[in-house]
């Protein structure tokens, strides 16, 4: 991970500037480390799982993070999960509690049988295959409060942005090595 493609990312999340509205879904399990390096920042996060968790569970539960723009602790966040499967940022100008209780919705889906399953959907190598597969209800209770969803492509050297308008979703690869946006409709 370079400092240059650090740069980029936070360019594209943060285009207009330090907002409050940039998040993170870090998935636990990927490595011991997020659960250390949350406990270490000073970012605000909540954890998607409610109720008592064992200590096990509760260090590879998914986490919400709310990431500040400029600071040191989400600059060391982004260069450690870039590329390593850590999670998927996204963009929403909704309170910590809301987007929690909706991310919550989409942690249990259910088989052709009925049957629960539990849906990764915040590990970047899942989203970015799901997303494209949605019909416009499914991505209407996906994206819900969310105006935008960002990945790490097949490799690090590209970032996935889907958002969802007009009844369909808008995929589009961005190249972390060009100060130059290039746009490609087709998604891996």
């Amino acid at each position: 991970m370079t400092e240059q493609w650090i740069g980029r990312i936070e360019e594209i999340l943060w285009p207009e500037g330090p907002r409050q509205n940039i998040w993170m879904i870090l998935d636990g399990a990927r490595s011991i480390e997020i659960f250390r390096m949350l406990l270490a920042c000073h970012l605000e996060y909540a954890c998607l799982y409610s109720g008592p968790l064992t200590p096990e569970l509760e260090i590879a539960a998914p986490y919400l993070v709310q990431l500040d723009h400029g600071y040191r602790d989400t600059h060391q966040l982004i260069q450690r999960a870039w590329g390593n499967s850590w999670g998927v940022f996204l963009r929403s100008d909704t309170s910590l509690k809301k987007l929690r209780r909706h991310l919550r919705e989409l942690l249990i889906v259910r088989d052709e049988r009925g049957n629960r399953l539990a849906f990764r959907y915040y590990d970047p190598r899942v989203l970015r295959v799901y997303l494209p597969t949605c019909v416009t209800a499914e991505l209407r209770t996906v994206f819900g409060p969310i105006e935008c969803f960002w990945t790490v492509g097949e490799n690090p050297e590209t970032m996935l942005e889907f958002r969802f308008r007009e009844r369909q979703l808008e995929p589009r690869t961005i190249s972390l090595d060009s100060r130059v946006l290039t746009f490609d409709q087709k998604q891996s």
